[in-house]
């Protein structure tokens, strides 16, 4: 009887293992950012050598970013993610922020980016030399999305499979496109890097416009922090997994840029709607229409980790009681967040109608870095708070709070580069002040108490959900 309520118990099962939480990272990683944040860098930083020092440092940054929040993911031993480490660190305040600003602006804007590139790159084969028309990108960007919102309500187990085998796809991606151009490179074509720093096109007040284009190349890092509780051997895996990965994705995007500005004038890729095609008609007219399919698998692999992923820091903000109990709750037999899930449906179809891929990447960077930022702050305040514990997993000092300074300073600085639309990002998270105040703080009216879980008790019933009986971790 009690092996038949144990196999029977519904909870989120440990099925990530070393190689799927590499492939998680990897697969958020590398998608539509490295495809499309090139011109944005490029835009942004004035020349070819500034550009690929951003890119570099970028990568620095991220690495620094992935070592802080891989002993977050030691010390606090819940999935969630930078919400996870922002309540048990500041406190629920800034953690409901981060909340409704992620939700509302963050995660449908970021979601919308990669699916608007996977509509244009998976199209260009058909429409080429021709831009593809933009109602049918954004069609068809609705429709990759729906795929994989589909897939990820029925089952984990497919989601981290399809997540591994969209990772080798990835690589070979970026392998077609850093071997040729390393191989011009090798001889002699070197004339797009004379004057690489030529200072007349220098751009110094939009660099923080530049960073957030290259941070969300490589945004992604922090991935497996969401999804801490079902990974297997957390304390050994997790920082394996978030150093071989990010450490293997900036050498890769450094030579891939390389590669970019061999065959590529500066020209090129400012006036290129999609920087890997133009790439792969000038290097090779034979996979030219072989490359805009595998970047749209990539982008493809991004949409399914970042749905993975953030459906995880809803089910824990319901968990905590931030957010609607509904959404804690678990298919019964196929033992996935299905309402979590599906929350993200019609924001995202929204920004994806109405959005244009550079301003929704400024629109939600500014909040995504604010509390990034915040987080490895946190860090910093749980070392001091409790020294005494155990941690099998450090970093030197240095590394959060050089961290954090870096990213607070660009989120300040990006006011002054692109005021419109990060002041609607700001306005955005400040927007949750009122509701944390009205809703959380205060005790709710009985009568809609009892509207609230009737409702509550029927979608329940629809969708076929209970409560996870037991915790992982």
């Amino acid at each position: 009887m009690g092996k038949t309520q144990k196999e029977e118990a519904v909870f989120l099962r440990k099925k990530i293992t070393l190689l799927r939480a590499f492939s998680l990272l990897i697969g958020s990683m590398v998608g539509s950012g490295i495809f499309i944040s090139p011109k944005g860098v490029l835009k942004n930083s004035g020349n070819v050598g500034l550009s690929l020092i951003v890119w570099f440092a970028c990568g620095i940054l991220s690495l620094f970013g992935a070592l802080c929040y891989a002993e977050l993911g030691t010390r606090i031993t819940k999935s969630g993610g930078h919400y996870i480490y922002v309540l048990e660190t500041l406190g629920p305040l800034p953690s409901f922020l981060y909340l409704w600003a992620e939700y509302f602006a963050i995660r449908p804007a970021n979601s919308a980016v990669v699916s608007l590139a996977f509509g244009r790159y998976i199209l260009e084969p058909f429409f080429a030399p021709c831009a593809a028309p933009l109602p049918a990108v954004k069609l068809v960007a609705l429709l990759g999305y729906y795929v994989v919102l589909i897939l990820n309500c029925w089952s984990v187990s497919w989601s981290a499979r399809l997540q591994t085998v969209l990772s080798v796809i990835k690589l070979v991606a970026l392998a077609l496109i850093i071997v040729p151009g390393m191989m011009l490179l090798a001889q002699g074509d070197t004339e797009n890097f004379q004057d690489a720093f030529n200072s007349q096109s220098l751009a110094l007040d939009k660099l923080p416009l530049a960073f957030y284009a290259g941070m969300f190349a490589y945004s992604g890092w922090f991935q497996t922090s969401f999804v801490r509780e079902e990974l297997v051997r957390p304390e050994r895996n997790n920082p394996l997994a978030v150093i071989v990965s990010v450490v293997t994705v900036v050498v890769g995007y450094m030579l891939t840029n390389v590669s970019y500005y061999t065959v590529l004038t500066a020209e090129d890729v400012l006036a290129s709607p999609a920087v890997a095609v133009s790439f792969a008609q000038k290097a090779f007219q034979r996979l030219s229409s072989v490359i805009p399919i595998l970047v749209a698998l990539s982008c493809f692999g991004t949409m399914n980790g970042g749905l993975f992923t953030f459906s995880r820091t809803l089910f824990v903000a319901s968990r905590e009681g931030q957010w609607p109990p509904l959404f804690s709750m678990i298919h019964i037999r196929r033992h996935t967040p299905l309402p979590a899930v599906m929350l993200m449906f019609p924001l995202v179809t929204a920004m994806v109608c109405i959005g244009d891929i550079y301003h929704l990447l400024n629109f939600f960077s500014f909040s995504r870095w604010l509390f990034i930022g915040l987080a490895t702050l946190g860090l910093i305040i749980h070392r001091y708070r409790h020294p005494e514990m155990c941690r099998p997993f450090k970093v030197p000092l240095f590394i959060p709070v050089s961290f954090t300074i870096i990213c607070l300073f660009a989120v300040g600085m990006s006011f002054y580069s692109d005021p419109i639309y990060i002041s609607i990002g700001c306005a955005m998270v400040l927007s949750g002040f009122p509701v944390y105040y009205l809703v959380l703080c205060r005790p709710i009216p009985k009568c809609c108490c009892s509207i609230f879980y009737y409702l509550t008790f029927k979608l329940q019933v629809l969708l076929e959900v209970v409560r996870q009986e037991i915790r992982t971790y």
